[in-house]
């Protein structure tokens, strides 16, 4: 990819060889490591840091001063917010090299970490679950939960546009406030969007 398809600011760092997807934007003082992949469309905030291996997806925003380590992979449309922190080792030592350990995190599409929020390696957020800011994450997130607290706990169910939604009904039948979109919990821990495919993006 040449750099007349993505936007670098001046001061940015960008090593080769790495995949930078068009429309992309790297801002301020941003690092990207070589071999990082990077798609479309996506906006890379003052001081974000892509490490080698890394894998972000297409539509991505990550906000400013966060670092996207190996073994971490954002899918399409996941939102980062400011300080977010990743994190690749559960047990990192100084004195111990432990670059052959490092545990996989996968962000599914659609998901929202919150500012301040710590990712705690080796799991995986479900589709459009929303992370509160602060809020440390040690555990699996299923789609479309809401997770909030020290250590995370799960507060309820998000739309895919970001907003909280209702109790069930009678029928069993949580809507948006802003789409109008029906939700239904169709096994323990498990929603589904009623009007809308699972693997079609908003538009």
């Amino acid at each position: 990819m040449t750099p007349a398809t993505y936007f670098a600011h001046p001061s940015a760092c960008i090593d080769q060889p790495c995949e930078i997807g068009q429309g992309t934007k790297i801002w301020h003082f941003c690092h990207i490591m070589p071999h990082a992949r990077i798609g479309a469309n996506c906006n890379l905030g003052q001081n974000v840091f892509v490490a080698s291996g890394a894998i972000i997806g297409n539509n991505v925003k990550i906000q400013n001063n966060v670092s996207v380590y190996a073994g971490v992979e954002l899918e399409d449309d996941v939102f980062c917010g400011p300080s977010c922190v990743f994190t690749n080792v559960t047990n990192p030592r100084a004195q111990i090299a432990r670059q052959g350990q490092y545990r996989r995190t996968l962000v599914r599409r659609g998901a929202t970490i919150g500012a301040n929020a710590t990712i705690v390696c080796g799991i995986t957020i479900g589709q459009y679950a929303f992370i509160a800011a602060g809020a440390v994450v040690r555990t699996d997130v299923p789609d479309y939960a809401l997770m909030a607290g020290v250590p995370a706990t799960q507060k309820g169910w998000m739309s895919r546009h970001g907003y909280r939604l209702s109790k069930p009904d009678s029928d069993g039948i949580m809507r948006c406030p802003e789409s109008g979109w029906r939700y239904r919990e169709v096994a323990p821990r498990t929603v589904r969007c009623l009007d809308w495919p699972e693997d079609r993006p908003l538009q």
